[in-house]
């Protein structure tokens, strides 16, 4: 495969867990893998408050191996970001088929469509996610 395909992956990660890192890896076998980074924002628009700023997640995941780059996904929808890098894959977990992404999900796969691009879900990491985590912190 390439390395020069574009890989978009969108993430919160307010904290990074497993379900991360295997995203992150399954993506990295297709190109190279851009995370759109979802802006505080973003995330108070379908969840709570993010733990860490922008600036402090970004440090984070730019440092994980497997992530060549780092931008900002200013809003829920991936859209804005699809249209400007125009990948030939974005790498979502399963988890999006439910909830509040679904909407989301659905133009995503449209769009990607558009110009030939693929979107791969990788099976949901089961028994981790942020909101997991945060519950277990707070019952301790």
């Amino acid at each position: 495969m390439d390395k020069k395909e574009l890989v978009y992956v969108p993430m919160a990660v307010d904290i990074l867990h497993p379900g991360h890192i295997n995203i992150i890896k399954e993506a990295a076998k297709y190109g190279k893998v851009i995370v759109g980074l979802f802006s505080d924002e973003a995330i108070k628009s379908y969840k709570r408050v993010p733990y860490m700023n922008y600036e402090m997640r970004k440090i984070i995941i730019e440092n994980v191996k497997g992530v060549d780059e780092v931008i900002c996904q200013e809003i829920k929808d991936y859209s804005p970001n699809l249209i400007k890098l125009k990948p030939k894959y974005m790498v979502h977990g399963t988890d999006w088929r439910e909830g509040p992404l679904t909407d989301v999900r659905q133009k995503a796969i449209d769009l990607m469509a558009s110009w030939g691009g693929e979107v791969i879900e990788p099976e949901y990491t089961k028994g981790v996610s942020s909101s997991q985590l945060i519950k277990t912190i707070k019952e301790r």
